[in-house]
């Protein structure tokens, strides 16, 4: 990272956005029209920070573009952070939106005679490998993880898996595909990232963006 370059700001793309965005700009960052325009294919957006611009990607990139460097500043879930581990990686700010958990889930017929005390060995599909392992692996059960991306729903009833961890929210869209949730694995927020390296050698820039997001965080 060059001491004197533009800093970047990774968005995510999708649900999330909108609960960020009033945050963002109580932050004092308005992003150029495009940003809002439905039929913009642009992914990187000036601001009305001269010093400033934002990239929208997929949620999952968010870490990634800011621990390789590519962004200095970043929002992403402590899912998508526990998940990849990054040590590149300082989250500051809790910003308190996009609550969810992350759960194991069974078709509701199964739930009746399994006692998730004696699992030894199991099978799931999950977009969370890594932290599924790890969980099940503090209990002592090998868990064998077959990597989706979406429609985890379908798994069980397909015969993939008899198990998945997913993301809940409210709970419906396993309640419509027959299934139930057996146990969390964490609550989940949306946390304002920062590069550490961005933030060593940039520390007056980077970290007056990261009292501003706690100062909103913390209003809001």
């Amino acid at each position: 990272m060059r001491g004197n370059e533009q800093l970047v700001l990774a968005l995510p793309k999708g649900r999330i956005l909108e609960e960020v965005m009033p945050l963002v700009r109580r932050a004092g960052i308005e992003p150029e029209s495009a940003f809002d325009d439905d039929d913009a294919r642009q992914l990187r957006f000036e601001t009305n920070v001269a010093s400033l611009s934002i990239i929208r990607v997929r949620s999952f990139d968010v870490a990634t573009f800011v621990a390789f460097g590519a962004a200095h500043m970043g929002v992403a879930g402590n899912d998508i952070l526990l998940e990849f581990d990054y040590p590149e990686i300082y989250a500051p700010v809790d910003l308190g939106v996009g609550r969810c958990r992350l759960a194991v889930a069974e078709p509701a017929d199964l739930v009746k005679s399994d006692d998730p005390s004696r699992w030894s060995h199991i099978r799931i599909a999950t977009k969370y490998p890594a932290i599924t392992r790890r969980h099940f692996a503090r209990r002592g059960v090998q868990a064998e993880c077959i990597k989706l991306n979406g429609a985890m729903e379908l798994a069980p009833g397909l015969g993939l898996c008899r198990r998945i961890v997913d993301l809940v929210s409210t709970g419906r869209t396993l309640s419509e595909n027959g299934l139930v949730e057996v146990e969390t694995i964490a609550e989940v927020t949306s946390r304002m990232i920062v590069n550490r390296s961005a933030l060593k050698t940039r520390p007056a820039e980077v970290g007056e963006w990261v009292g501003r997001f706690r100062e909103v965080a913390d209003a809001a």
